[in-house]
């Protein structure tokens, strides 16, 4: 099986490199009107100010539309459950924002939309829902359709679970003091996984248990992605991936997106861009230079309570002490440990694309790399799953 998955991924990143030196290529940015390198971001928002859209200074992105019910576990921890009448709702309603603001947006429906919002200097957005609670049925039948229902509705990218498992998978916060390692894709994720790959839907496995996550990575017949998380390999914490999952996201074909939750990428008392970029190479480490991707979580602006104390994580971190410390009660990995901040307040910021792309090229990264990591990347995977 190894070396079935090493020949995959040698085959898929081949495809990939042989179509951005093709002249023709739809997503080969030399001959984009905007000077600089392609900025994807792996998860973000639509903005209450769309100002901050080119502010940002993003070709595209993947944007949450998720509605959430806030739902009391038996052991008194919270769920978030994106439902099937929060997210339709939600989704149309941002589809129509972008719509009427064509000179800004482009709702990205197949990977080619990132190089036309690049030459009319727009931001493509690709609608994702974190959970696939939103198409929990009571039949296959009537799972299946809200698929299809939310793909005609722009839906682009499903995360099979938010912290907890679901219908279709292990979360990565189940009461496990492996981090959920145990807890497998079950047999209707195992047909949504067919499902999402026959509707060209980009398969998410953030949030997802390791074992959930190396399970989808054997089965998907398209590239499967990380769109926001970080490395156990530096934090040991249950909502980060260890080795194998990184080395697997990459043999499917896929991108593991770093993202901005400190307390996930730094066990320092104080976290830098430094920590950012040491999570960026342990992925290539890992991974491979063609798995790296960057990733947010939050919003385009940066995260607003945050912003508001002037980055003062000693302050900002109080918000997540209870949520932190149920989880700690309930044994799961790595909240043991006692948070000490949310940020890393150079990147807290609506420039933060351009001061990674900085923090790289001090770093000593190739050019060639730091195109990879800054968006190309999620635009050969995009390009090969959106289609």
């Amino acid at each position: 099986m190894k070396a079935v998955n090493q020949d995959r991924r040698t085959l898929l990143k081949g495809i990939g490199a042989a179509t951005l030196l093709c002249p023709f290529a739809s997503f080969s940015s030399l001959a984009a009107p905007r000077s600089r390198r392609l900025y994807i971001d792996g998860l973000s928002f639509l903005p209450d100010d769309l100002a901050d859209v080119p502010a940002s200074g993003l070709d595209a992105f993947l944007c949450d539309i998720s509605a959430i019910e806030t739902i009391e576990q038996a052991d008194g921890t919270l769920n978030y459950k994106r439902t099937y009448k929060a997210c339709m709702e939600s989704i149309q309603q941002a589809a129509k924002r972008v719509s009427e603001h064509p000179d800004i947006l482009l709702q990205g429906l197949t990977g080619r939309d990132i190089q036309l919002a690049r030459e009319s200097n727009r931001t493509a957005v690709f609608f994702q829902i974190q959970g696939a609670d939103c198409v929990e049925e009571d039949s296959e039948a009537n799972q299946w359709a809200r698929v299809d229902e939310f793909h005609r509705q722009g839906l682009r990218a499903l995360q099979l679970t938010h912290h907890y498992g679901n219908t279709f998978a292990g979360g990565a916060l189940d009461n496990d003091a492996n981090g959920g390692l145990n807890k497998p894709l079950t047999a209707h994720g195992r047909v949504l996984i067919e499902k999402l790959n026959h509707a060209n839907i980009l398969v998410d496995v953030s949030h997802s248990s390791a074992q959930t996550a190396l399970d989808v990575a054997k089965l998907s017949r398209t590239p499967i992605v990380q769109s926001h998380g970080a490395a156990r390999g530096i934090v040991k914490h249950a909502r980060c991936s260890p080795d194998e999952v990184i080395r697997a996201i990459a043999d499917s074909g896929g991108v593991f997106g770093v993202f901005m939750m400190s307390f996930w990428l730094t066990n320092k008392a104080v976290p830098t861009v430094d920590d950012y970029i040491r999570q960026l190479e342990y992925v290539a480490r890992v991974g491979g230079v063609d798995c790296v991707a960057i990733a947010n979580d939050y919003p385009l602006r940066g995260q607003e309570n945050l912003l508001a104390l002037n980055n003062d994580n000693a302050q900002g971190v109080k918000e997540y002490q209870e949520w932190w410390y149920s989880l700690r009660a309930k044994k799961v990995l790595g909240f043991d440990a006692e948070p000490r901040h949310v940020v890393i307040p150079e990147l807290n910021h609506i420039e933060r694309m351009s001061r990674i792309d900085d923090a790289l090229a001090k770093a000593r990264f190739k050019s060639t790399d730091r195109d990879r990591f800054m968006g190309g990347n999620w635009q050969r995977v995009l390009n090969q799953v959106l289609i």
